[in-house]
Protein backbone atom coordinates (compact mmCIF):
# COMPACT_ATOMS: atom_id res chain seq x y z
CA UNK A 1 0.00 0.00 0.00
CA UNK A 2 1.65 3.19 -0.72
CA UNK A 3 2.36 5.72 1.98
CA UNK A 4 -0.07 7.88 3.08
CA UNK A 5 1.34 11.41 2.01
CA UNK A 6 1.91 13.96 4.95
CA UNK A 7 -0.33 16.96 5.00
CA UNK A 8 1.10 20.44 4.75
CA UNK A 9 1.06 22.99 7.07
CA UNK A 10 -0.75 26.33 6.42
CA UNK A 11 2.41 27.99 5.37
CA UNK A 12 3.17 25.01 3.24
CA UNK A 13 -0.18 25.24 1.76
CA UNK A 14 0.46 29.04 1.04
CA UNK A 15 4.05 28.82 -0.68
CA UNK A 16 2.41 25.48 -2.80
CA UNK A 17 -0.71 28.11 -3.64
CA UNK A 18 1.98 30.67 -5.02
CA UNK A 19 3.74 28.39 -7.32
CA UNK A 20 0.41 27.06 -8.85
CA UNK A 21 -0.12 30.85 -9.29
CA UNK A 22 3.34 31.58 -10.66
CA UNK A 23 5.71 32.23 -8.38
CA UNK A 24 9.07 29.53 -9.38
CA UNK A 25 10.61 27.55 -7.54
CA UNK A 26 14.29 29.24 -8.34
CA UNK A 27 12.24 32.58 -6.61
CA UNK A 28 12.02 30.85 -3.08
CA UNK A 29 13.57 32.08 -0.38
CA UNK A 30 13.39 32.64 3.57
CA UNK A 31 15.78 34.02 5.94
CA UNK A 32 15.75 33.79 9.99
CA UNK A 33 15.82 37.31 11.38
CA UNK A 34 17.12 37.22 15.39
CA UNK A 35 17.95 40.88 16.46
CA UNK A 36 21.44 40.51 18.00
CA UNK A 37 20.45 41.51 21.59
CA UNK A 38 20.35 38.52 23.64
CA UNK A 39 20.90 34.47 23.47
CA UNK A 40 18.67 32.16 21.50
CA UNK A 41 15.88 30.72 23.51
CA UNK A 42 13.43 27.44 23.06
CA UNK A 43 10.96 29.67 21.19
CA UNK A 44 13.25 30.67 18.66
CA UNK A 45 14.07 27.19 17.53
CA UNK A 46 10.59 27.43 16.16
CA UNK A 47 11.38 29.57 13.70
CA UNK A 48 14.81 28.44 12.66
CA UNK A 49 13.39 25.25 12.17
CA UNK A 50 9.99 26.14 10.40
CA UNK A 51 12.61 28.63 7.67
CA UNK A 52 15.42 26.45 7.46
CA UNK A 53 13.12 23.43 7.21
CA UNK A 54 11.19 24.93 4.38
CA UNK A 55 14.26 25.74 2.60
CA UNK A 56 15.55 22.25 3.10
CA UNK A 57 11.98 21.17 1.52
CA UNK A 58 12.02 23.62 -1.07
CA UNK A 59 16.02 23.39 -2.04
CA UNK A 60 15.51 26.88 -1.35
CA UNK A 61 18.32 29.21 0.46
CA UNK A 62 17.91 30.04 3.46
CA UNK A 63 19.36 33.68 4.92
CA UNK A 64 20.71 34.58 8.30
CA UNK A 65 20.62 38.26 8.65
CA UNK A 66 20.61 40.01 11.76
CA UNK A 67 18.23 42.77 12.22
CA UNK A 68 20.65 44.91 14.11
CA UNK A 69 18.77 47.90 14.01
CA UNK A 70 19.38 49.33 17.96
CA UNK A 71 22.89 50.04 19.18
CA UNK A 72 21.75 50.02 22.86
CA UNK A 73 21.25 46.43 22.92
CA UNK A 74 23.01 44.80 20.22
CA UNK A 75 26.65 43.04 20.83
CA UNK A 76 28.98 41.09 18.88
CA UNK A 77 28.69 38.45 21.54
CA UNK A 78 24.90 37.52 20.59
CA UNK A 79 25.98 37.77 17.09
CA UNK A 80 28.68 34.72 17.59
CA UNK A 81 26.56 32.97 20.15
CA UNK A 82 23.43 32.85 17.44
CA UNK A 83 25.61 32.00 14.43
CA UNK A 84 26.90 29.05 16.79
CA UNK A 85 23.38 27.69 17.82
CA UNK A 86 22.04 27.62 14.56
CA UNK A 87 25.33 25.32 13.48
CA UNK A 88 24.72 23.21 16.54
CA UNK A 89 21.02 22.76 15.19
CA UNK A 90 22.81 21.43 12.15
CA UNK A 91 21.57 24.33 9.78
CA UNK A 92 23.78 26.03 6.93
CA UNK A 93 22.67 29.49 5.80
CA UNK A 94 22.71 30.58 2.68
CA UNK A 95 24.03 34.34 3.36
CA UNK A 96 25.31 35.77 6.24
CA UNK A 97 23.41 39.20 6.28
CA UNK A 98 22.82 42.34 8.30
CA UNK A 99 20.05 45.24 8.24
CA UNK A 100 23.21 47.51 9.11
CA UNK A 101 24.22 46.46 5.13
CA UNK A 102 21.59 48.76 4.01
CA UNK A 103 21.74 51.60 6.36
CA UNK A 104 22.50 53.61 3.31
CA UNK A 105 19.61 52.76 1.34
CA UNK A 106 17.37 52.98 3.66
CA UNK A 107 18.35 56.42 3.88
CA UNK A 108 18.67 57.36 0.47
CA UNK A 109 14.66 55.95 0.21
CA UNK A 110 13.66 57.53 3.58
CA UNK A 111 15.07 60.88 1.83
CA UNK A 112 12.83 60.09 -1.26
CA UNK A 113 9.34 59.25 0.93
CA UNK A 114 10.13 63.12 2.59
CA UNK A 115 9.95 63.89 -1.73
CA UNK A 116 7.24 62.20 -2.38
CA UNK A 117 5.27 63.71 0.86
CA UNK A 118 4.87 60.31 2.57
CA UNK A 119 7.21 61.02 5.86
CA UNK A 120 7.71 64.53 7.60
CA UNK A 121 10.58 65.24 11.03
CA UNK A 122 8.68 65.24 13.49
CA UNK A 123 10.08 67.60 16.42
CA UNK A 124 7.60 66.37 19.61
CA UNK A 125 8.80 64.46 22.55
CA UNK A 126 8.14 60.31 22.06
CA UNK A 127 5.51 60.67 25.32
CA UNK A 128 3.94 63.49 22.86
CA UNK A 129 3.48 61.14 20.04
CA UNK A 130 2.47 58.62 21.86
CA UNK A 131 -0.51 60.66 23.90
CA UNK A 132 -1.67 61.70 20.04
CA UNK A 133 -1.59 58.33 18.85
CA UNK A 134 -4.60 57.67 21.26
CA UNK A 135 -6.40 53.91 20.88
CA UNK A 136 -8.05 52.16 17.98
CA UNK A 137 -11.58 53.32 19.22
CA UNK A 138 -10.79 57.22 19.29
CA UNK A 139 -8.83 58.76 16.36
CA UNK A 140 -5.33 60.36 16.36
CA UNK A 141 -4.75 63.91 16.70
CA UNK A 142 -1.89 65.08 13.87
CA UNK A 143 1.21 66.25 14.85
CA UNK A 144 1.83 70.05 14.44
CA UNK A 145 4.67 69.13 11.84
CA UNK A 146 2.90 67.12 9.63
CA UNK A 147 2.25 69.03 7.17
CA UNK A 148 5.60 70.93 7.53
CA UNK A 149 7.32 71.79 4.02
CA UNK A 150 9.02 69.40 2.32
CA UNK A 151 12.32 71.05 2.14
CA UNK A 152 12.48 71.63 5.44
CA UNK A 153 11.90 67.80 6.28
CA UNK A 154 14.70 67.11 3.89
CA UNK A 155 17.01 69.57 5.34
CA UNK A 156 16.08 68.76 9.20
CA UNK A 157 16.34 64.60 8.34
CA UNK A 158 19.86 65.34 7.07
CA UNK A 159 20.82 67.15 9.93
CA UNK A 160 19.66 64.52 12.29
CA UNK A 161 22.27 61.98 10.16
CA UNK A 162 24.85 64.45 10.72
CA UNK A 163 24.30 64.15 14.59
CA UNK A 164 23.83 68.29 15.03
CA UNK A 165 20.61 67.49 17.30
CA UNK A 166 20.34 65.78 21.09
CA UNK A 167 18.67 62.18 20.88
CA UNK A 168 14.97 62.38 21.49
CA UNK A 169 14.50 66.01 20.31
CA UNK A 170 13.42 64.85 16.50
CA UNK A 171 12.44 62.20 14.61
CA UNK A 172 11.23 60.66 11.21
CA UNK A 173 7.32 59.60 11.03
CA UNK A 174 6.00 58.07 7.73
CA UNK A 175 2.57 60.21 6.72
CA UNK A 176 -0.18 57.39 6.96
CA UNK A 177 -3.38 57.80 8.58
CA UNK A 178 -3.74 58.82 11.98
CA UNK A 179 -7.77 57.58 12.29
CA UNK A 180 -6.41 54.29 11.42
CA UNK A 181 -7.99 51.30 13.45
CA UNK A 182 -4.51 49.28 13.52
CA UNK A 183 -2.19 51.68 15.66
CA UNK A 184 0.86 50.70 13.63
CA UNK A 185 -0.73 52.61 10.48
CA UNK A 186 -0.83 55.99 12.73
CA UNK A 187 2.26 57.96 11.00
CA UNK A 188 4.94 55.42 12.54
CA UNK A 189 8.71 56.70 13.68
CA UNK A 190 10.83 55.62 10.88
CA UNK A 191 14.32 57.11 12.36
CA UNK A 192 15.05 57.82 15.70
CA UNK A 193 18.43 60.04 16.49
CA UNK A 194 20.69 57.80 18.84
CA UNK A 195 24.11 58.95 19.22
CA UNK A 196 25.70 55.27 20.51
CA UNK A 197 28.09 53.07 18.30
CA UNK A 198 27.17 49.89 16.39
CA UNK A 199 29.02 46.79 16.81
CA UNK A 200 29.61 46.97 12.93
CA UNK A 201 28.82 50.34 11.71
CA UNK A 202 30.89 52.52 14.43
CA UNK A 203 30.07 56.15 14.94
CA UNK A 204 29.26 56.38 11.30
CA UNK A 205 25.27 56.52 11.74
CA UNK A 206 23.82 59.44 14.41
CA UNK A 207 20.33 58.00 13.51
CA UNK A 208 18.74 54.28 13.22
CA UNK A 209 16.07 53.19 11.20
CA UNK A 210 13.26 51.57 13.50
CA UNK A 211 12.43 47.74 13.48
CA UNK A 212 9.42 48.02 11.05
CA UNK A 213 11.17 50.19 8.69
CA UNK A 214 13.95 48.36 8.01
CA UNK A 215 12.62 44.75 8.30
CA UNK A 216 10.36 44.50 5.40
CA UNK A 217 12.63 46.68 3.34
CA UNK A 218 15.98 44.06 4.02
CA UNK A 219 13.80 41.22 3.07
CA UNK A 220 12.75 42.81 0.27
CA UNK A 221 16.36 43.97 -0.83
CA UNK A 222 17.39 40.16 -0.32
CA UNK A 223 14.55 39.68 -2.29
CA UNK A 224 13.28 36.86 0.03
CA UNK A 225 9.66 35.03 -0.74
CA UNK A 226 8.18 34.80 2.11
CA UNK A 227 8.75 36.67 5.51
CA UNK A 228 7.58 34.42 8.38
CA UNK A 229 6.88 35.64 11.99
CA UNK A 230 5.15 34.68 15.53
CA UNK A 231 1.90 36.40 15.65
CA UNK A 232 2.42 39.26 17.31
CA UNK A 233 3.16 40.73 14.25
CA UNK A 234 0.41 39.95 12.40
CA UNK A 235 -1.30 43.23 13.06
CA UNK A 236 2.56 44.91 12.13
CA UNK A 237 1.72 43.21 8.28
CA UNK A 238 -0.16 45.91 7.02
CA UNK A 239 2.71 48.80 8.05
CA UNK A 240 4.99 45.89 6.18
CA UNK A 241 2.88 46.10 3.02
CA UNK A 242 2.71 49.87 2.87
CA UNK A 243 6.51 50.19 3.42
CA UNK A 244 7.08 47.80 0.68
CA UNK A 245 4.72 49.78 -1.57
CA UNK A 246 6.80 52.41 -1.63
CA UNK A 247 9.97 50.86 -2.96
CA UNK A 248 8.41 48.11 -4.75
CA UNK A 249 9.68 47.44 -8.40
CA UNK A 250 6.83 45.15 -10.06
CA UNK A 251 10.28 43.18 -12.11
CA UNK A 252 11.05 42.17 -8.28
CA UNK A 253 9.41 39.85 -6.03
CA UNK A 254 7.47 41.31 -3.20
CA UNK A 255 7.62 39.66 0.32
CA UNK A 256 4.24 37.76 1.79
CA UNK A 257 4.74 38.05 5.75
CA UNK A 258 3.00 35.32 6.83
CA UNK A 259 2.71 34.56 10.74
CA UNK A 260 2.60 31.33 13.26
CA UNK A 261 2.09 31.19 16.48
CA UNK A 262 4.55 31.83 18.99
CA UNK A 263 6.10 28.28 20.99
CA UNK A 264 5.14 28.92 24.42
CA UNK A 265 6.36 25.85 27.07
CA UNK A 266 5.17 25.45 30.54
CA UNK A 267 7.75 26.94 33.07
CA UNK A 268 10.04 28.51 31.11
CA UNK A 269 10.04 32.37 29.84
CA UNK A 270 10.93 33.29 26.05
CA UNK A 271 10.98 37.14 26.92
CA UNK A 272 14.73 38.16 26.24
CA UNK A 273 14.25 41.03 28.38
CA UNK A 274 13.35 38.88 31.29
CA UNK A 275 16.05 36.36 30.30
CA UNK A 276 18.51 39.64 30.78
CA UNK A 277 17.11 40.15 34.21
CA UNK A 278 18.11 36.75 34.95
CA UNK A 279 21.54 37.17 34.13
CA UNK A 280 21.94 40.49 35.25
CA UNK A 281 20.86 39.92 38.86
CA UNK A 282 22.87 36.77 39.22
CA UNK A 283 19.84 34.65 39.43
CA UNK A 284 21.47 31.92 37.08
CA UNK A 285 25.06 31.86 36.45
CA UNK A 286 24.84 33.20 32.25
CA UNK A 287 22.74 33.18 29.80
CA UNK A 288 23.95 29.51 28.82
CA UNK A 289 23.03 28.49 32.67
CA UNK A 290 21.45 24.74 32.31
CA UNK A 291 18.31 25.63 34.01
CA UNK A 292 17.91 28.73 31.19
CA UNK A 293 15.72 28.29 28.25
CA UNK A 294 18.09 29.32 25.86
CA UNK A 295 19.56 27.25 23.20
CA UNK A 296 23.03 27.30 24.91
CA UNK A 297 21.62 26.73 28.10
CA UNK A 298 19.90 23.43 26.88
CA UNK A 299 23.17 22.46 25.07
CA UNK A 300 25.07 22.48 28.00
CA UNK A 301 22.60 20.42 30.05
CA UNK A 302 22.39 18.19 27.56
CA UNK A 303 19.68 18.13 24.91
CA UNK A 304 21.01 17.16 21.45
CA UNK A 305 19.71 18.89 18.16
CA UNK A 306 17.44 15.81 17.14
CA UNK A 307 15.67 16.22 20.64
CA UNK A 308 14.92 19.71 19.68
CA UNK A 309 13.69 19.36 16.15
CA UNK A 310 11.39 16.36 17.24
CA UNK A 311 10.04 18.29 19.58
CA UNK A 312 9.84 21.61 17.49
CA UNK A 313 7.91 18.97 14.58
CA UNK A 314 5.48 17.33 17.54
CA UNK A 315 4.63 20.87 18.47
CA UNK A 316 3.74 21.40 14.78
CA UNK A 317 2.71 24.66 12.84
CA UNK A 318 -0.38 26.49 14.32
CA UNK A 319 -2.07 29.41 13.63
CA UNK A 320 -3.23 30.07 17.84
CA UNK A 321 -1.16 30.35 20.57
CA UNK A 322 -1.02 27.35 23.42
CA UNK A 323 0.80 26.71 26.08
CA UNK A 324 3.23 23.23 25.11
CA UNK A 325 3.87 20.88 28.27
CA UNK A 326 7.55 20.66 29.75
CA UNK A 327 7.05 17.49 30.10
CA UNK A 328 7.03 17.20 26.06
CA UNK A 329 10.07 18.36 25.80
CA UNK A 330 11.80 16.29 28.44
CA UNK A 331 10.10 13.22 26.77
CA UNK A 332 11.83 14.02 23.15
CA UNK A 333 15.49 14.46 24.80
CA UNK A 334 14.83 11.52 26.92
CA UNK A 335 13.40 9.52 23.42
CA UNK A 336 16.71 10.50 21.83
CA UNK A 337 19.11 10.15 24.70
CA UNK A 338 18.15 6.47 25.00
CA UNK A 339 19.19 5.52 21.45
CA UNK A 340 22.51 7.85 21.49
CA UNK A 341 24.00 8.50 25.18
CA UNK A 342 26.45 5.55 26.49
CA UNK A 343 25.70 3.76 29.89
CA UNK A 344 28.00 4.36 32.63
CA UNK A 345 28.27 3.49 36.14
CA UNK A 346 28.06 6.16 38.78
CA UNK A 347 26.50 6.23 42.08
CA UNK A 348 25.49 9.75 43.07
CA UNK A 349 24.72 8.83 46.88
CA UNK A 350 27.07 6.32 47.38
CA UNK A 351 27.33 3.78 50.06
CA UNK A 352 30.15 0.88 51.04
CA UNK A 353 29.41 -2.40 49.89
CA UNK A 354 32.38 -4.92 50.81
CA UNK A 355 32.47 -8.53 49.59
CA UNK A 356 33.59 -10.36 52.29
CA UNK A 357 34.67 -13.77 50.58
CA UNK A 358 35.91 -12.15 47.53
CA UNK A 359 39.86 -12.21 47.73
CA UNK A 360 41.64 -8.96 49.21
CA UNK A 361 44.02 -7.31 46.49
CA UNK A 362 42.05 -8.75 43.45
CA UNK A 363 40.75 -6.87 40.57
CA UNK A 364 39.20 -7.63 37.87
CA UNK A 365 38.16 -6.04 34.68
CA UNK A 366 34.29 -6.98 33.44
CA UNK A 367 33.35 -6.75 30.11
CA UNK A 368 30.00 -3.99 30.10
CA UNK A 369 28.10 -2.86 26.52
CA UNK A 370 27.78 0.66 26.22
CA UNK A 371 24.57 1.16 24.54
CA UNK A 372 21.82 -1.96 24.04
CA UNK A 373 20.13 0.13 21.54
CA UNK A 374 22.81 0.83 19.39
CA UNK A 375 23.80 -2.45 17.36
CA UNK A 376 27.66 -1.19 17.30
CA UNK A 377 28.33 0.68 20.26
CA UNK A 378 30.63 -2.29 21.27
CA UNK A 379 31.59 -2.97 24.94
CA UNK A 380 33.91 -1.60 27.63
CA UNK A 381 35.57 -2.83 30.60
CA UNK A 382 34.80 -1.85 33.80
CA UNK A 383 37.15 -2.35 36.87
CA UNK A 384 36.13 -4.51 39.85
CA UNK A 385 36.90 -5.52 43.23
CA UNK A 386 36.57 -6.57 46.99
CA UNK A 387 35.28 -2.75 47.79
CA UNK A 388 32.73 -1.56 46.11
CA UNK A 389 30.20 1.50 45.56
CA UNK A 390 26.56 1.17 45.48
CA UNK A 391 23.39 3.33 46.20
CA UNK A 392 22.16 4.00 49.57
CA UNK A 393 18.81 3.77 48.06
CA UNK A 394 19.35 0.87 46.69
CA UNK A 395 19.67 -1.65 49.88
CA UNK A 396 17.23 -1.92 52.79
CA UNK A 397 17.71 -3.96 56.40
CA UNK A 398 14.16 -5.55 55.96
CA UNK A 399 11.77 -4.81 53.12
CA UNK A 400 8.95 -6.59 51.81
CA UNK A 401 8.42 -8.11 48.69
CA UNK A 402 8.14 -5.97 46.23
CA UNK A 403 11.43 -4.52 47.13
CA UNK A 404 13.49 -6.29 44.14
CA UNK A 405 16.60 -4.61 45.26
CA UNK A 406 19.39 -5.77 48.08
CA UNK A 407 18.11 -6.38 51.82
CA UNK A 408 19.39 -8.83 54.25
CA UNK A 409 19.89 -12.16 53.69
CA UNK A 410 18.33 -11.07 50.37
CA UNK A 411 20.43 -11.44 46.72
CA UNK A 412 20.73 -9.50 43.52
CA UNK A 413 23.10 -9.16 40.42
CA UNK A 414 25.93 -6.93 40.09
CA UNK A 415 25.48 -5.60 36.80
CA UNK A 416 27.85 -7.62 34.20
CA UNK A 417 29.40 -8.80 37.33
CA UNK A 418 28.24 -11.34 39.98
CA UNK A 419 25.51 -12.48 42.49
CA UNK A 420 25.95 -11.44 45.78
CA UNK A 421 24.03 -11.39 49.02
CA UNK A 422 23.80 -8.87 52.21
CA UNK A 423 24.95 -10.51 55.22
CA UNK A 424 25.29 -7.68 58.00
CA UNK A 425 25.97 -4.13 58.07
CA UNK A 426 27.91 -1.45 60.18
CA UNK A 427 26.40 1.85 61.82
CA UNK A 428 27.66 4.75 63.19
CA UNK A 429 26.79 6.65 66.50
CA UNK A 430 23.57 7.53 64.40
CA UNK A 431 22.67 4.63 63.37
CA UNK A 432 23.35 5.33 59.76
CA UNK A 433 24.41 2.44 57.80
CA UNK A 434 28.52 3.47 56.65
CA UNK A 435 29.12 -0.31 55.20
CA UNK A 436 27.40 -3.29 54.12
CA UNK A 437 28.68 -6.41 54.45
CA UNK A 438 28.19 -9.30 51.76
CA UNK A 439 29.35 -12.53 50.41
CA UNK A 440 29.60 -13.33 46.03
CA UNK A 441 29.43 -16.68 44.10
CA UNK A 442 31.98 -17.08 42.86
CA UNK A 443 30.56 -19.24 39.53
CA UNK A 444 28.09 -16.71 38.80
CA UNK A 445 29.97 -13.94 36.43
CA UNK A 446 28.07 -12.15 34.27
CA UNK A 447 28.28 -14.40 30.57
CA UNK A 448 30.78 -16.91 32.05
CA UNK A 449 28.11 -19.21 30.92
CA UNK A 450 27.86 -21.40 34.21
CA UNK A 451 24.48 -22.78 35.52
CA UNK A 452 25.59 -20.23 38.71
CA UNK A 453 25.84 -17.79 36.20
CA UNK A 454 22.41 -18.01 34.51
CA UNK A 455 20.66 -18.03 37.82
CA UNK A 456 17.70 -15.68 37.73
CA UNK A 457 17.54 -13.02 40.57
CA UNK A 458 15.29 -10.29 40.69
CA UNK A 459 17.41 -7.00 41.26
CA UNK A 460 20.22 -6.15 39.34
CA UNK A 461 22.05 -3.10 40.86
CA UNK A 462 25.01 -0.82 39.19
CA UNK A 463 27.86 -0.35 41.47
CA UNK A 464 31.55 1.47 41.13
CA UNK A 465 34.38 -0.16 42.47
CA UNK A 466 35.59 2.16 45.29
CA UNK A 467 39.71 1.52 44.60
CA UNK A 468 39.11 2.63 41.18
CA UNK A 469 36.19 5.28 41.50
CA UNK A 470 37.02 8.75 40.28
CA UNK A 471 35.07 11.60 42.65
CA UNK A 472 32.40 13.76 40.27
CA UNK A 473 29.99 16.82 41.25
CA UNK A 474 26.49 16.21 39.90
CA UNK A 475 24.39 18.30 39.48
CA UNK A 476 21.08 18.10 39.56
CA UNK A 477 18.61 20.41 37.47
CA UNK A 478 14.85 21.07 38.43
CA UNK A 479 12.42 23.45 36.88
CA UNK A 480 13.63 27.43 37.30
CA UNK A 481 10.10 28.38 38.17
CA UNK A 482 7.63 26.83 40.49
CA UNK A 483 4.59 27.87 37.76
CA UNK A 484 3.56 27.02 35.07
CA UNK A 485 3.65 30.41 33.44
CA UNK A 486 5.44 32.48 36.04
CA UNK A 487 4.91 35.62 33.89
CA UNK A 488 1.03 34.85 33.52
CA UNK A 489 0.45 37.85 36.28
CA UNK A 490 1.16 41.52 34.95
CA UNK A 491 0.93 43.15 38.63
CA UNK A 492 3.32 40.03 40.19
CA UNK A 493 7.28 39.56 39.53
CA UNK A 494 7.91 36.64 37.75
CA UNK A 495 10.98 36.48 39.84
CA UNK A 496 8.74 35.79 42.73
CA UNK A 497 8.32 32.48 41.19
CA UNK A 498 12.44 31.28 40.94
CA UNK A 499 12.47 28.08 42.61
CA UNK A 500 14.92 27.51 45.54
CA UNK A 501 15.83 24.54 44.53
CA UNK A 502 16.42 24.63 40.92
CA UNK A 503 20.07 23.35 40.90
CA UNK A 504 21.32 21.52 43.92
CA UNK A 505 25.33 19.88 43.82
CA UNK A 506 25.81 15.97 45.14
CA UNK A 507 29.35 14.32 45.47
CA UNK A 508 29.29 10.79 43.74
CA UNK A 509 31.76 8.21 42.00
CA UNK A 510 32.10 7.11 38.83
CA UNK A 511 33.54 4.48 36.63
CA UNK A 512 37.03 5.47 35.87
CA UNK A 513 36.41 5.69 31.97
CA UNK A 514 34.60 8.87 32.69
CA UNK A 515 37.47 10.92 32.85
CA UNK A 516 37.90 10.19 28.92
CA UNK A 517 34.76 11.68 27.87
CA UNK A 518 34.18 14.97 26.07
CA UNK A 519 32.08 17.95 27.40
CA UNK A 520 28.82 17.74 26.37
CA UNK A 521 28.97 14.07 25.40
CA UNK A 522 25.41 12.23 25.92
CA UNK A 523 25.59 9.36 29.14
CA UNK A 524 22.72 7.26 30.80
CA UNK A 525 24.64 6.78 34.29
CA UNK A 526 22.36 3.41 34.78
CA UNK A 527 19.10 3.60 36.81
CA UNK A 528 19.61 7.34 37.40
CA UNK A 529 19.23 9.87 34.37
CA UNK A 530 20.92 11.42 31.64
CA UNK A 531 24.12 13.23 32.22
CA UNK A 532 26.56 15.37 30.30
CA UNK A 533 29.94 16.73 31.10
CA UNK A 534 29.81 20.35 31.73
CA UNK A 535 32.40 22.89 30.38
CA UNK A 536 33.28 23.78 34.33
CA UNK A 537 34.94 20.10 35.08
CA UNK A 538 38.77 20.33 35.12
CA UNK A 539 41.31 16.91 35.21
CA UNK A 540 40.89 17.15 39.41
CA UNK A 541 37.35 17.96 39.45
CA UNK A 542 34.57 16.04 37.00
CA UNK A 543 31.12 18.00 37.08
CA UNK A 544 28.23 16.03 35.01
CA UNK A 545 24.53 18.23 34.94
CA UNK A 546 21.70 15.98 34.78
CA UNK A 547 19.90 16.46 31.35
CA UNK A 548 16.77 14.49 32.31
CA UNK A 549 15.75 11.33 34.59
CA UNK A 550 15.73 8.39 33.45
CA UNK A 551 11.79 7.55 33.13
CA UNK A 552 8.62 9.49 33.26
CA UNK A 553 4.75 8.55 32.92
CA UNK A 554 4.45 11.18 29.82
CA UNK A 555 3.26 10.09 27.03
CA UNK A 556 2.82 12.33 24.00
CA UNK A 557 -0.88 12.16 22.06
Amino acid sequence: MEEEKKSLNFIEQIIEDDMANGLKKEQIRFRFPPEPNGYLHIGHTKAICINFGLGEKYNAPVNLRFDDTNPEKEEQEFVDSIKKDVEWLGFQWDKELYASDYFQQLYEWAVQMIKDGKAYVDEQPSEVITEQRKNPAEPGIESPYRNRPVEESLDLFERMKNGEFEEGSMSLRAQIDMVSPNMNLRDPVMYRILKRPHHRTGTAWKIYPMYDWAHGESDYLEQVSHSLCSLEFENHRPLYNWYLEQVYDESKIAPKQREFARMNVSYMITSKRKLQRLVAEKVVTGWDDPRMPTISGMRRKGFTPASIKNFIEKVGVAKRENLIEIQLLDFCVREDLNKVAKRVMAVVDPVKLVIENYPEGKEEWLETENNPEQENAGTREVPFSRELYIEREDFKEEANNKFFRLKLGGEVRLKSAYIIKAERVEKDENGEITTIYATYDEKSKSGSGTEESLRKVKGTLHWVSATHAIPVDVRIYEKLFTVEQPDAEKDVDFLNFINPESVKTIKGFAEPSLKDVAVGEPLQFQRIGYFTKDQDSTDSNLVFNRTVTLKDSFKPE
